[in-house]
């Protein structure tokens, strides 16, 4: 026979032999499409999100430059951009109270005060849209649209924003390159820049940032402005920050980068669990064809050809799964901007990606056939005595140990490699894939580890329903490895990334700490201070601090300066750390949320006419590359103060309470132009809402953080970036259930033999089904439990190496998590082995499946 009609019969043989058997296979041809959707929806939004980014890229700045810093611009930067020429948009920018004088209503607000046409590019969507351009001109105010529906607000009624109460002109609805979630932390208001001075919010110690924005004439060369500015920071040491539309897309398009490639590594897990489900449905299929493939030994089939056979079902399965796969994730993916329009700076053009759809169907059917190679491999091993022998067979002991090593190796590879590409770097592809073998190893030690503790626990006391149902876990064609594998692993991810949710949260929900603050109070002058005590005492609210702030920078460390510093290859201060501004405070004793951790703490000295002991921050230590016993000059407002520190301190900075780097003694900084910070203890939100009223309408430049707020936002803004997430992980979970389910369907014919044997030997139809629900509780609880331990493990370590969090879990809701897998797990067990307890003895004599 030639090469091209034995490949057409194999073809043909291939295809006539999977008649009987396509249902089945079906199910694990679900495991691969679910994967492979889970992999196209995510490349093809990252591809589709990436051109948005692209073609939307000077609407993501609203300009050709954007400069900002935190003061005022120095005469050498403000001279550089005034000779590039354009037009140009300036703003202040700053965080204050918001007063709606229509309910009385409060909110800490992200204030935009601007002059000129910004933006230049996109638009400032408003409604109605006409108050984009008027509200400037017309005196009046732009209000962030969730801060409206919350409050019933409607365009004609005002906003006090210091002394000023502003006409509200419209409702704030979208800004250029800014995502909804900016919001999340305080709504924006846009009021003119014109009388901001009237305000009275710009004193000192109020946090200002000073924005310039520019639209250059068509031509202008960027390489040229960029060089320009670089000259100013990295030459004459100016302080300040720039972007241009090429790097604010390097930017965005980066961050999207590292979410979307986790994303895929975790819908990429997803399509390896399939593979799995790929591998274990080929093992128990073929154990059904030992009959047949030596028969086709028998009549000269050789064992290339018998390969081939079954070699070309599983890669026809995973190709047909791919593509079913990709057509669904391109389906998937339309609706995935639903899910992230609220963290996207750019509105988001749909369209199908065939290049991933492409890599889907490839990677799906790669897959595929990687596994399936394991049990297809054993093929070759079956001989033409197999047909007149009736004996058991164990086709992984058929494969060699360098037939196994090989393909552990080429799968291996490939994964790495596809991480790589995911990723770009190769030692973090390394280390997903270490995690990865890590998990499965895990797993598979917990499957056997179960399977050998069942046999050992099985007693003869126990009723025979248990027995039996026990027994089942580890007899051949259990499906205890398989789940554990799947289920197992998709469990492990999902609940990890609740649990480190929930860490994070418990982190700075103060609600059931009686002693700690629930408001917080900022930028209090020094001749507002009285004032403001007297108000929060008069209502009857209890202050928990009243702290003294100073600001001051840097001039030299060991009579160094920073520039001096920065030059010196021996020393190794952090930049930001020398160059930044300090709010330092002064006290006589520590607070509850600091230890000393070496040195002596100094509480008072006597002026600064000698040189001045001082406590830092131990992190603080490191970023200023300083010991104990170096000496500090501090720039305070014009005055120069020599310390030398005396002692380090840890701090507990998730405590909602006025922390610092720095700490002075009492003594000196007390006649320094300083500003107060206060925390308060309210009875509750109410009181603390009406406090804040009273507050804002005396002192309206004072700032105030509502702590229990705050806790809403961030847990607000956490459940969402956690729901996208868990949202791909969810893939993994499906996927487990496929398998899960497909394993039941396809060793079906081994569940009826064993349900007519047990039938025979007098078990009653109930005794069956209640045999059948012990052992998929069973697997249930082991798999729920098993992948409950690991992300037990891994929300700990996250915790302890990468948040510095003890975790401590809620036992309550694992519990409950153990009851929803196991009821998933059960229902899907007994809904696929549904009826095989009345299935005749006659059926199995005839080794025939319905």
């Amino acid at each position: 026979m030639s090469n091209k009609n034995s490949l057409l019969w194999t073809v043909k043989m291939a295809w006539r032999d999977s008649r009987s058997h396509r249902s089945k296979l079906f199910l694990f041809m679900a495991a691969i499409i679910v994967g492979v959707a889970a992999q196209v929806a995510i490349t093809s939004f990252r591809s589709n999100l990436n051109s948005s980014i692209e073609s939307q890229a000077k609407e993501l700045l609203g300009a050709d430059l954007e400069v900002e810093r935190n003061a005022p611009f120095q005469e050498e930067l403000q001279t550089v951009l005034d000779s590039l020429g354009g037009d140009v948009s300036t703003a202040l920018e700053f965080n204050s109270m918001a007063f709606f004088p229509e309910n009385g209503n409060t909110r800490l607000s992200q204030i935009t005060a601007i002059e000129g046409n910004f933006p230049f590019y996109g638009d400032l969507i408003t409604e109605p849209s006409s108050a984009a351009e008027t509200f400037q001109t017309n005196g009046g105010a732009l209000v962030d649209e969730p801060v409206m529906r919350l409050f019933d607000l409607q365009p004609g009624d005002s906003v006090k924003i210091g002394q000023v109460t502003y006409e509200i002109e419209g409702t704030l609805i979208e800004i250029p390159g800014q995502p909804v979630a900016a919001s999340f932390f305080g709504p924006r208001i846009f009021i003119p820049k014109e009388n901001v001075e009237a305000t009275g919010l710009l004193q000192r110690g109020s946090r200002l940032e000073y924005v310039s924005w520019h639209k250059f004439p068509d031509g202008t060369d960027m390489n040229y402005v960029d060089d320009r500015l670089d000259d100013l920071r990295d030459e004459q040491g100016l302080r300040f920050g720039y972007d241009t539309v090429e790097e604010r897309e390097e930017e965005v398009g980066e961050a999207i980068l590292y979410l979307s490639n986790f994303l895929n590594l975790i819908g990429f897990i997803a399509l390896l669990l399939g593979g799995i489900g790929v591998a274990s449905s080929i093992f128990v299929y073929i154990r059904q064809k030992i009959n047949t493939v030596a028969v086709l030994r028998c009549v000269g089939v050789s064992s290339n050809q018998a390969l081939l056979i079954y070699l070309i079902q599983a890669a026809s399965m995973g190709f047909v799964g791919s593509a079913l796969g990709a057509m669904i994730g391109s389906g998937i993916q339309m609706f995935l901007p639903v899910l992230v329009q609220d963290f996207l700076p750019v509105d988001i053009e749909l369209y199908i990606s065939w290049t991933s759809v492409a890599i889907g169907i490839g990677t799906g059917l790669v897959i595929s056939v990687l596994f399936a190679l394991f049990p297809l491999l054993a093929v070759k091993k079956i001989s033409p005595l197999y047909s007149i022998r009736s004996i058991q067979i164990n086709l992984a002991q058929l494969l060699s140990n360098n037939t196994k090593i090989t393909l552990s190796a080429v799968l291996l590879l490939f994964v790495t490699t596809y991480a790589w590409i995911m990723i770009g770097e190769i030692i973090p592809s390394l280390a997903f894939t270490g995690g990865l073998v890590a998990c499965l190893l895990l797993l598979t030690g917990f499957a056997k580890l179960i399977m050998k503790g069942s046999r050992k626990f099985l007693r003869a006391g126990f009723s025979y329903e248990l027995r039996q149902g026990l027994a089942n876990l580890y007899r051949p064609n259990n499906q205890t490895t398989t789940l554990l594998l799947t289920f197992g692993l998709g469990v492990t991810m999902i609940s990890s990334l609740y649990l480190t949710q929930d860490m994070l949260l418990d982190q700075i929900d103060f609600g059931g700490q009686e002693d700690l603050p629930n408001l917080a109070l900022y930028d209090i002058q020094y001749d507002q201070n009285d004032g403001v005590n007297d108000i929060i005492r008069s209502n009857g609210h209890e202050i928990l601090q009243n702290v003294p702030i100073v600001t001051m920078r840097i001039q030299s460390i060991n009579g160094m300066t920073p520039a001096e510093l920065r030059e010196d290859t021996t020393a190794n201060p952090r930049g930001w750390a020398l160059n930044r501004e300090y709010r330092s405070t002064y006290r006589d004793s520590l607070l509850p949320t600091e230890s000393i951790v070496d040195g002596e703490w100094i509480g008072r000295a006597e002026g600064f006419d000698q040189v001045v002991p001082i406590s830092v921050e131990v992190d603080q230590m490191e970023d200023l590359d300083a010991s104990i016993g170096d000496t500090l000059t501090w720039d305070v407002q014009g005055i120069p103060i020599q310390t030398y520190i005396a002692s380090t301190r840890t701090v507990k900075w998730d405590q909602p309470s006025p922390n610092f780097f720095v700490v002075f003694p009492a003594g000196v900084l007390d006649n320094a132009p300083q500003f107060f910070a206060t925390t308060i203890k309210t009875d509750g939100r109410d009181s603390s809402l009406e406090l804040q009223q009273k507050l804002v309408q005396a002192y309206p430049n004072v700032s105030a953080i509502d702590v229990g707020l705050v806790f809403e936002t961030v847990q607000n803004f956490l459940g969402k970036v956690t729901f996208v997430i868990q949202f791909i992980g969810l893939f993994s979970i499906i996927t487990g259930l496929i398998v899960l389910a497909g394993s039941a369907a396809t060793s079906r014919f081994q569940r009826i033999r064993e349900a007519v044997l047990l039938r025979t030997l007098g078990a009653s139809k109930k005794q069956v089904i209640k045999i059948q629900i012990i052992e998929y509780a069973l697997l249930g609880i082991m798999a729920s439990m098993t992948g409950l331990i690991l992300s037990l493990g891994a929300s700990y370590l996250i915790g302890y190496f990468y948040f510095e969090i003890n975790f401590v879990p809620d036992f309550f809701i694992i519990g409950v998590e153990i009851i929803i897998l196991t009821t998933l797990v059960l229902l899907i067990g007994l809904l696929n082995t549904r009826g095989i307890h009345n299935k005749p003895p006659l059926e199995v004599l005839r080794a025939e499946v319905e």
